[in-house]
């Protein structure tokens, strides 16, 4: 599996782990031919913060979000988007769940060419 061994101190000492944990993501993903599958017990929510923290060190501008009216009508209520120099336009990921959403912005992200280390 690919594993992040670059120092950034100020990423979180779980790095390693989940980059483990999000190759998961991508391999459920490679030739689904359709809308990728995202591994919902991956644990890609306890790195969230983390991934935004390092988007931003990136030049990346990003967020998640929840839309109550949108979890009311049964809609896929979390949002991630994301936009910057390291990326060629926005990347825009929606979800039922959060652990869905981020799971579909890491292969977003990563299929916009950003190599992403988690």
């Amino acid at each position: 599996m690919d594993t992040f061994t670059g120092s950034a101190p100020n990423l979180f000492f779980g790095v390693r782990v989940t980059c483990q944990v999000l190759s998961r993501v991508v391999a459920m993903a490679k030739g689904s031919g359709r809308r990728p599958k995202v591994d919902l017990d991956s644990g890609i929510e306890d790195v969230t913060l983390s991934l935004l923290e390092w988007l931003g060190e990136q030049g990346v501008g990003a967020m998640i979000r929840v839309d109550a009216e949108r979890m009311r009508d049964n809609r896929p209520a979390w949002t991630f988007a994301a936009s910057g120099e390291a990326l060629n336009g926005g990347v825009r990921a929606d979800g039922a769940s959060a652990a869905e959403c981020m799971g579909r912005a890491v292969l977003a992200l990563r299929e916009a060419g950003l190599v992403v280390p988690f």
